[in-house]
């Protein structure tokens, strides 16, 4: 088990010598395998999902697109009741499993309905309630069982197994439809045994253990949105929030990608690829330098990067499509390698053990619903001035959110538990 660290909140910590400080705990690694098989099974139908209802069932891009957001919608609000719900039973472990079932359940719901508009919009919110369900307490296991220190290189470690199977599931759905000449059915079945299959690794290799109460335990128990008394936790999800709002959207960025090169439509759903793939190699060095440097100044670096694909997409560039295509992808991959994993580790020891769920799924959640209002008012930019202005618009509110960003963040509260709250650890079981 490893000790907590104490320090001044504004001092970034430096992460021991010894070699325990450096290795990845077993439930890392552990919930970092359940998140590559389960995002296989969900990327798989992910791929396929526009070309299956548009395509082959007939629905307008219009249906397509209010299914989609509102579903993406209802995910953000869901956070908030499993982030609770794990804090309040201390079954993290429990209420993600629940989440991830619900997930793999929905693919045999994809199955089942048929063409009926009904049970797919019934399948499609239980994926989407499902991964609501399972994220913070997911990401509360990853703090709780990590040294304050290192969470920068766990969460890294954890989102680079995740965007391998981001990477992998595009890749099988289309090996599938391409060998049984475009049966849909069979993505789907293959997409629920796998889903299946992450349920059974985090049942037998995730510990089941919660962490120990703390030195004083509170008498009486924590209420939602609790984590907003915090002083530095505000001023995290403010920050989180109002840079969340000046995120147009991966869909967006593509579009534009498409719009400037004019590629061919074939050629569409690979460019998320070239994106994760960039994320998968930097995830980890992106978490170490986190750890070492403080998680604020990588968090706002990575905005920065973001900065760049708008200025990219802006720039009078000629010449070969790679010279445009190669920079917005590399640039999109290091925003989310500095920012996904590092808000985590940044805002995880701000937050009590005992509400590490509940505040880590107010901070998603108000990421998630500023990014879902950026992209609603990008859109309705883009329709009424075009993408040019549009782009710019987003540009000069990206400027303004990072200096709002780098005035609200705190000076690096990373590494320190919160007053009172030691950073205790979940036992580790040895994995093959």
């Amino acid at each position: 088990m490893y000790l907590a660290t104490t320090g001044r909140r504004d001092t970034p910590v430096r992460p021991r010598s010894g070699g325990a400080g450096r290795r990845v705990p077993g439930t890392v690694l552990a919930l970092g395998t359940v998140s590559l098989v389960t995002d296989i099974s969900s990327e798989m139908v992910t791929a396929v999902l526009p070309l299956y209802l548009v395509l082959g069932l007939g629905l307008s891009p219009l249906q397509f697109g209010f299914l989609d957001g509102l579903f993406n919608g209802v995910a953000a609000v869901v956070r908030l009741l499993g982030g609770y719900a794990a804090d309040r039973g201390r079954g993290h472990k429990r209420v993600a499993g629940l989440g991830y079932a619900l997930s793999a359940l929905s693919r045999l719901g994809l199955l089942l309905a048929g063409g009926a508009t009904a049970g797919i919009a019934a399948a499609l919110a239980t994926d989407r309630v499902g991964k609501g369900i399972r994220t913070a307490p997911r990401d509360a296991l990853i703090t709780l069982s990590s040294p304050p220190e290192t969470l920068g290189r766990s969460f890294g470690v954890h989102r680079a197994m995740d965007t391998t199977g981001a990477l992998l599931g595009p890749l099988a759905a289309f090996a599938l439809l391409w060998a049984t000449a475009d049966a849909y059915d069979a993505v789907f079945v293959v997409s629920f045994c796998v889903g299946l299959l992450g349920v059974l690794l985090l049942v037998l290799y995730v510990p089941g253990q919660q962490p120990a109460p703390p030195v004083r335990p509170e008498p009486r128990r924590r209420k939602p949105f609790e984590a907003l008394r915090d002083p530095a936790f505000r001023r995290i999800l403010a920050a989180a929030s109002l840079l969340g709002a000046a995120t147009i959207g991966d869909a967006f960025v593509y579009l534009l990608l498409q719009d400037r090169l004019d590629l061919p439509v074939s050629w569409f759903p690979l460019l998320p690829l070239g994106a994760a793939a960039c994320y998968l190699l930097l995830a980890i060095p992106a978490g170490r330098i986190a750890d070492r440097v403080g998680r604020r100044l990588p968090f706002l670096y990575g905005h920065l990067a973001l900065l760049g694909v708008y200025a990219t997409l802006l720039a009078p560039l000629g010449g070969p499509a790679l010279l445009l295509l190669v920079p917005v992808l590399v640039l999109l991959g290091v925003f989310y390698a500095t920012t996904d994993g590092v808000l985590m580790a940044l805002a995880g020891p701000v937050l009590p053990t005992d509400g590490r769920a509940g505040g880590l799924a107010v901070l998603q959640t108000g990421q998630a619903l500023a990014r879902l209002l950026a992209a609603a008012g990008f859109g309705a930019a883009w329709t009424l001035w075009g993408p040019g202005p549009a782009l710019w618009a987003a540009l000069s509110a990206l400027l303004a959110a990072l200096a709002g960003g780098w005035a609200l963040l705190p000076r690096d509260p990373s590494g320190t538990p919160a007053p009172g709250q030691p950073q205790a650890q979940i036992p580790e079981r040895r994995t093959a």
